[in-house]
């Protein structure tokens, strides 16, 4: 609640159609990227759900409510450098490798970003 509070934004429930059932994560939250409190896309979803496209919805949704809410002219999205699937789904909405650094959490950390794009 605190980042709704100070942000106007936070991580919101991914669920299921169907049933309802709540799968997993995803939002937009400001995390410390090399040192930088960036506005990053965070996904989390079930392993028993992964691998469906449930974080690349998400994500994209998130993306454009980010572009059409919030000033931030580009989005971020990190993890371990280990983690394919979580650059993938990054990949899978537009975002593109920006850099790798050494970190403590994530021995190296892999960081994707996107643009916002060009008006007219």
């Amino acid at each position: 609640m605190n980042r709704y509070r100070e942000n106007g934004f936070g991580l919101w429930a991914v669920c299921l159609k169907k049933t309802g059932e709540m799968i997993g994560d995803c939002g937009l939250t400001l995390q410390n990227i090399e040192g930088k409190m960036l506005p990053e896309i965070g996904y989390h979803i079930r392993a028993d759900h992964q691998h469906k496209g449930y974080a690349k919805e998400a994500a994209a949704a998130v993306r454009d409510w980010a572009f059409s809410n919030t000033d931030y002219p580009s989005l971020y999205s990190y993890c371990k450098y280990t983690n394919i699937g979580s650059y993938k789904t990054a990949e899978s909405i537009g975002m593109h490798f920006e850099k790798e650094y050494p970190d403590d959490a994530n021995e190296i950390t892999h960081v994707s970003v996107i643009h916002r794009p060009a008006t007219r």
